[in-house]
Formats: C-alpha cells, sequence, structure tokens
C-alpha cells in the first residue's frame, strides 16, 4: 500500500463509524475550545494591559525623583533599608536639572510632575479637585493628541485649560461621544445631571478656587478674639479649550488630575501644595525645586542610556518599563494555569480516542488479518491508525477553536454589558494570536496521536492466523 491508500483508509474507517467518531471528536471540540478561550482570556488581558501602557508611552517614559526610590526595598518590608534610604539626603531637583535632561539626546519631553489642590465651580456645581501644569509642547502626545473635544493650548502662559470627562460628570454634565451607552437614573435626575455635547462645553468658563497661608499682620489680634481665617481663597476664571476622552480600565491615568492647565499660568495662582512624597516625609521642598520630574524619550531602545545619564546626576529614576519582565512572566503564570485547567478536558477527551480506537480494533481484527495476510507490514498497520488519530485530533481542533472563540464573543459581551461602566466603550477581553490558533491545532493532533499510539502498536501486533480465525 502506499501513502495516499493507507491515508484514505484511514478516514474511510472513520467515515464508517460516523457515530462513536462524532462523539469521540466532540470531546476533542470540548476539550480544544475549554483550552483556547481560558488561554486567550490571559492573552487578552495581556495585550490590553500591554497596548494601554504603550499607548499611554508608559515604556517610554520615567520619573525622575530627588532621592532613588528602590521599589523592591520598600515593598519587602525591610525596615531598616526603609529607614536608610529615608534618611540619604537628597539632591533637589532644580532649573538646571531639568534643562540638562532636556538637552539629552533621545528625550522629546521634560517637566515638574507636580499638582495642587483646588476647587472647581461650573454649571452651579463645585467639586474639589487636584490640578495638573501641563506644558503645551504635551500637545504632540497621548492622551493631549487625542482629546475628545477641542485641543490643548497653545501655549504655556494661556488662560485655556483641559478638563477630564469625568470631572464634568461629577459637575453634573454626561459628555456625548461615539460609544456613550449612559442611562440618566432617578439619582441623576435629582442631582440635575444632564447629558450635554461636547461643543456645549468647549469655550465655557470654570473657575478654579484656591487657598493660600493668612498670616495675620497682628497676631495678638486673634488672642483678644479678633475674627481669623487661617486660609485665605482665590478665585480666578478660564476658558475650557479641550475635553479628555473617558478612561476606560485598560488607561493610565497620567496626569491624575481633573484639571490639566499651563505650566506659567499655574505659578501665578497661590495655594497651597503638598505634591511630593518628600514633602511629606519632612524634608520641605526648597523654592525653586520640583518634587518629581517626567520625562519621555522618542523609543524604548534609548530609555535605558537616558536613565543611566540621569542617575549619574545623584537623582532617582524610576521607570515602569524595568518591570516589563515582571509583567510578562506574570502573564506566563497566568497563561500556564489556565492552558493547564484546559488541558484536562483534552486529557479525557484522549482516553476517549483511546477508547474508541481499541474498540475499532475488535471490530477490525479479521480486517487486519488480511492486511497482513497480503502483504501488509506492521507500519503500514501503525500508520493508517495514526491517520485515523490525527484526523480525530485536527477535526476536533478546528471546531474547538471555533467553539472557543464563539464562547469568548457571548462572555465578552456579557462582560461589557453587564460588568464594564457605562460610560465605557467595547473592551476586547479575548485574544486568539496566531500562535494560539496553530498551537491549539499541534497540540491538539499530537494529543490525539499520543492517545493513538497503543491502540495502534496493539492492531500491528495482532497474529494474522488468529486473525483470520476471528468472527
Amino acid at each position: 500500500m502506499n501513502l495516499q491508500d493507507m491515508t484514505i483508509m484511514g478516514f474511510s474507517n472513520l467515515w464508517h463509524t460516523r457515530l462513536r467518531s462524532t462523539l469521540t471528536i466532540l470531546g476533542v471540540v470540548i476539550g480544544i475550545g475549554a483550552l483556547t478561550s481560558m488561554v486567550s482570556f490571559g492573552t487578552g488581558m495581556q495585550k490590553n494591559l500591554t497596548d494601554a501602557f504603550t499607548k499611554n508611552d508608559l515604556f517610554t517614559s520615567m520619573n525622575v525623583t530627588p532621592k532613588d526610590l528602590n521599589v523592591d526595598e520598600m515593598m519587602s518590608g525591610d525596615l531598616s533599608g526603609i529607614g536608610k534610604m529615608l534618611d540619604e539626603k537628597p539632591k533637589p531637583l532644580t532649573d538646571s536639572i531639568l534643562e540638562a535632561i532636556r538637552e539629552m539626546e533621545g528625550v522629546q519631553l521634560a517637566f515638574p510632575d507636580e499638582s495642587f489642590a483646588g476647587k472647581l465651580q461650573f454649571n452651579d456645581n463645585e467639586v474639589s479637585k487636584n490640578m495638573q501644569p501641563i506644558p503645551a509642547a504635551a500637545s504632540a502626545f497621548y492622551p493631549y493628541n487625542d482629546l475628545l473635544a477641542g485641543e490643548l493650548y497653545p501655549h504655556d502662559s494661556s488662560q485655556s485649560v483641559v478638563i477630564k470627562w469625568e470631572t464634568l460628570r461629577d459637575l453634573g454634565l454626561i459628555v456625548e461621544y461615539p460609544d456613550l451607552d449612559y442611562t440618566l437614573s432617578r439619582k441623576d435626575s435629582l442631582k440635575g445631571t444632564r447629558i450635554v455635547s461636547p461643543d456645549s462645553v468647549i469655550g465655557r468658563k470654570i473657575t478654579l478656587i484656591t487657598a493660600e497661608l493668612n498670616i495675620p499682620s497682628n497676631p495678638l489680634g486673634i488672642l483678644m478674639g479678633d475674627d481669623f481665617d487661617p486660609f485665605e481663597e482665590t478665585s480666578r476664571e478660564y476658558t475650557i479649550c479641550g475635553i479628555t476622552r473617558p478612561r476606560d480600565e485598560f488607561t493610565f491615568d497620567r496626569s491624575r488630575s481633573a484639571l490639566v492647565i499651563p505650566p506659567v499660568t499655574a505659578r501665578k495662582i497661590p495655594r497651597l501644595s503638598f505634591s511630593s512624597v518628600w514633602d511629606i516625609l519632612g524634608e520641605g521642598k526648597e523654592e525653586g525645586t520640583y518634587s518629581s520630574i517626567y520625562v519621555r524619550v522618542a523609543e524604548m531602545e534609548v530609555l535605558t542610556p537616558v536613565r543611566e545619564k540621569i542617575e549619574a546626576m545623584g537623582v532617582g529614576v524610576f521607570a515602569l518599563a524595568d518591570e516589563l519582565d515582571e509583567i510578562k512572566r506574570a502573564f506566563l503564570i497566568m497563561d500556564s494555569l489556565l492552558g493547564a485547567i484546559g488541558t484536562i478536558a483534552l486529557i479525557i477527551a484522549a482516553l476517549g480516542i483511546i477508547n474508541t480506537m481499541l474498540m475499532s480494533i475488535l471490530e477490525r481484527t479479521r480486517e487486519i488479518g488480511v492486511m497482513k495476510a497480503v502483504g501488509g507490514s506492521e507500519n503500514e498497520i501503525k500508520f493508517i491508525f495514526f491517520v485515523e488519530a490525527a484526523c480525530i485530533g485536527l477535526v476536533g481542533a478546528v471546531f474547538g477553536l471555533l467553539l472557543g472563540w464563539v464562547v469568548t464573543r457571548i462572555a465578552n459581551q456579557v462582560m461589557n454589558t453587564m460588568v464594564l461602566p457605562d460610560n465605557q466603550g467595547p473592551v476586547d477581553l479575548f485574544y486568539f494570536p496566531l500562535w494560539l490558533i496553530l498551537g491549539a491545532i499541534g497540540f491538539s493532533v499530537v494529543v490525539s496521536l499520543a492517545a493513538g499510539l497503543y491502540p495502534a502498536i496493539r492492531a500491528a501486533r495482532i497474529d494474522p492466523v488468529r486473525a483470520l480465525r476471528h468472527d
């Protein structure tokens, strides 16, 4: 027999036992469906997180601090190490350091990463929020190059501001956008919340109220009962020039603030600010220094050289890219655990393949004897059974992938409808990369061949004389 004859015979034997073969293939379908759907959830989470980090420039950015903030040491619980780190005298982040960083090759953007507290008044509502100065040069980068409406202010001394979508919601306005799926509740109606278009917000004035310490000119007056307020509030109006897009579950909030304001304009606002952990830990910030500096580089490949140059200045640097290997390792562990659970179903399916093929041997004992009597070799007999096993694995893998895809589509729809917030657009929580598809097919075929190994060997060793006497 040639290769084509043996292959056709293998497929023909499965067709003659259609019901039993279908039930066996169904077991493989369920196993592959469970395996791929579970692993696709892990790969989907990894893809969403990695894409979000890349989109938000987290792999091409770093934060410069006065001290070397060793996250691993702080998380270890080693009090002596933490104490030693806090005792180190920080190097002030001055304008000269900031300018030196900006002049480094590969640096696209560098600015003080600070914020201050205040109150926002708009639409007859008031909320307490944090504000952050961001330079106009950030308009070339996410998220300020992809605003929901408007654009970032043109220069650093502008009297315009960019407000977050979530801040407007807190102020009683739900700003429309294409994927918005929000229904006003009774609570919203009582609060006066309205759904509005972005154009109705752009160009309107918003009031920013900040406070500073009020030092009395006559301290003795306080002891004599004079009215005294330790804080003095300042109110200023700014024009809304842009609205950020709503933040989803996989978007990193880089600014951490409700309002983005030009840095030169922000310096003129009297305020109290405790924007740094170093201020809270007791080492007050000197005039003309910064608590932290944000640095963005052109690409991930130049991050390490730039980091080394900055560290040589005697300051601390933290970059999320340093944790990339740990993130990948964590997802690998998660994918392995999910894959192991799905593999259990495939192993059970493999037992079904063994049972099906052993039954096939009993029914075809005389047929096997005839093939050996006319010159069929043991290897040819084995090959026929291997073809049957491989066919079961291949067909089961294809339909298993289809089942896994359908299940993940349904699960994804349920998650987007019932779990994720109303203001968030649809998120694809599952992902089928090419390696998963090809790997599932290959794994199914290999497991099926392994399951068919024992039946194939047993069939090849049948004595043709006894087989011909078998009824």
